[in-house]
């Protein structure tokens, strides 16, 4: 049995739901956003309620049945007020800049690295340490994030790097002086 998948999602008013078969369309103020989901998984619009019901019984079917729910969520959220994530950059002249679609950070490389920005992911840059992501898609944002958060990941000693703003890096103790 699945809880979550149970549970109702409540569609605000200026959300647009359209559910095509296995084929779900939501838009809103901030875009429009677009997913297929498994032929297993049946969703109805009832009212301002969607609900995810299953058309067999099963384990596997019901661990589907609370992703969808969760996914088609994500969806009406997004559209209507959007996520944001948060990374921080430490570091001795580790700094960011945003150019256009690229984010150039000189995390350092000999050079800086030049970051191509997806389609539909804004970046704000606050004091050169301080990256903003903002996007309607949760699962685009997340990847975005990820991929920046690998160019330069935190290191455990001195804690330099690009970590997330509420991520808490475990630090180590350093070499001991010899004798």
């Amino acid at each position: 049995m699945s809880r979550i998948g149970k549970q109702p999602i409540p569609v605000p008013a200026g959300i647009q739901v359209l559910i095509d078969g296995q084929h779900i369309v939501v838009k809103g103020k901030k875009g429009s956003l677009e997913r297929d989901i498994i032929a297993d998984i049946e969703v109805v619009l009832q009212e301002n309620q969607i609900l995810v019901n299953n058309r067999v019984e099963n384990k596997k079917v019901n661990g589907f049945r609370g992703l969808t729910r969760t996914l088609i969520n994500n969806m009406v959220l997004g559209v209507d007020k959007g996520f944001s994530k948060i990374l921080i950059i430490e570091g001795v002249g580790y700094k960011a800049n945003v150019s256009g679609s690229n984010l150039s950070l000189n995390v350092g490389y000999s050079n800086p690295v030049e970051f191509p920005l997806p389609d539909g992911v804004t970046v704000t840059v606050d004091g050169n340490t301080k990256i903003t992501l903002d996007c309607i898609d949760k699962d685009l944002l997340g990847l975005t994030a990820s991929r920046i958060r690998s160019i330069r990941k935190p290191e455990p000693y001195k804690g330099k790097g690009i970590r997330y703003e509420n991520e808490h890096i475990v630090r180590k103790v350093g070499k001991a002086a010899g004798k």
